[in-house]
Formats: structure tokens, sequence, C-alpha cells
């Protein structure tokens, strides 16, 4: 009886570790590329998720397992529903908060989330921005609006209505449209210093050594650092590196 139980338990947690790097893979390597996994600060909700399902589903199992119990079926049937039920409630609210959008905008970039999106008038988008990714976030930029109007109302929605323009992919171009903004408006690397240990920023950008200017990245957990070539006005690679205190 023993026996039988130490396979079942061991079957279960196998087949929740399986499970568990399956959703790793996805969450950290398409989803939530790092350091986009700390900016948005979902390492911690997927730990809880995770927890459930190496800890509690195989020892839960482990307690009620008794061979011969009459209600044995029902009560693991019972534990592996609660599992499902958890990871795909999880993974949900993952997928729903994953990145989709990397939004140049005046200044700064501006991560924008799949849940953040601001929808009402995404028929007017560009066919190729009403579709969020499913895989790694995009780059765009916006575009304010030509009628004042509407530029207008833009600004009254994001003051009162908390919608910013980095959510409306109506607003959304390419990214290589706004070349010489970011040219003009990159920084320069020596400020990282200020914000950040200087050992920590050399070592970053010994990796990156085609970056010389950076803007910042605006997250909704902890702010990042786009690192820039100013002369191509081209990103480099987003880092883990305060852009301002």
């Amino acid at each position: 009886m023993k026996t039988a139980k130490a396979k079942f338990v061991a079957v279960h947690l196998i087949v929740s570790c399986a499970i568990a790097i399956l959703m790793i893979m996805i969450i950290f390597l398409c989803w939530y590329p790092s350091p986009l996994n700390k900016a948005t600060g979902v390492t911690h909700i997927f730990l809880m998720m995770i927890g459930i399902d190496l800890i509690l589903g195989p020892l839960l199992t482990f307690l009620v397992y008794k061979e011969g119990k009459k209600t044995l079926k029902f009560d693991l049937t019972v534990i592996i529903l609660i599992q499902i039920v958890a990871l795909c409630y999880g993974g949900y609210h993952i997928a729903q908060g994953r990145p989709v959008w990397l939004v140049y905008s005046v200044d700064r970039f501006e991560l924008v989330r799949n849940n953040e999106i601001y929808s009402k008038n995404i028929a007017q988008a560009q066919k190729k921005y009403q579709y969020p990714s499913w895989f790694k976030p995009r780059y765009v930029a916006t575009e304010f609006a030509k009628d004042p109007r509407q530029r207008n109302q833009d600004m009254f929605d994001g003051v009162l209505g908390g919608v910013d323009i980095s959510q409306r992919p109506e607003r959304y171009v390419e990214l290589s449209k706004v070349t010489d903004q970011i040219k003009r408006r990159a920084q320069g690397l020596i400020l990282l210093n200020q914000y950040n240990d200087p050992v920590i920023v050399k070592e970053i950008l010994e990796k990156y050594p085609q970056a010389n200017s950076f803007v910042p990245l605006k997250a909704n957990a902890i702010d990042m650092t786009v690192l820039i070539n100013k002369e191509k006005g081209e990103v480099v690679k987003i880092v883990d590196l305060r852009p301002w205190n």
C-alpha cells in the first residue's frame, strides 16, 4: 500500500513539475522576457501559482491517499480539479497582464499590458495594431491626433479618465517614424550612475558597446532603461537599470 501511495504521489509531482516547466517557458520566454518580468512584478504572482501546483496538490494527495479508501477517487479528483482551476485562474490573469506594446511617447517608452489597452476605438487602428501579440511585446510609437478637437479629447481622457495616449492603438505608428525624436531626446549614459551602482552600470554597458545613450521605460512595477544607439536612433536592449530616482 505504501508503494502504491508513493508511486501515485511521485507521478503527481512529476506531472506537476512538467506543467510548471511548460508555464515557465511560456511566461518568461514569450510573455515576460527578462527584464520585463521584473518591470511588471509578475514573478511573485507566478511563484504563488507554482506553489499551489508543486506543493499544495502533491501534498494533499499524500495526505488523503489511502489504499482501499471508499472516497479515494473522489478525493483525488477534487484535489486535481482544484489544482487545475488554480492554475487556469493564475494563468489567465498572467496572460491578461502580459506586456504587449513598448510605446515611445514624447521622451520615454511606456510598457502597455494587454489589460491596459483602450479598445473603444480599436477599429480605427491599423490592422497590425488591433491584435496584441501572444509572444514578445512589440515596439511602436504614438502620433497625436491631427484634429485639434480630438487631440483635446485625448488630453481630457488622459487627465480625467486615466487613459494615456500610449494605451490607444489608433494612435500607434511605426517606431521608425520617430527616429529623429529619439535621437534628440535620448540621454547620456553617464546619468545612469546617478540612479544606480556605477559598478553595475559599467558591467551592463560593457555587454552592449553599441549603446551610447538611453531612454527611460515607464512600467507598472519597476521602471527600466532602454539602451539606444543615438546615431541610428535604434533600440539596443532593455536593461535592469533605473532611469531616474
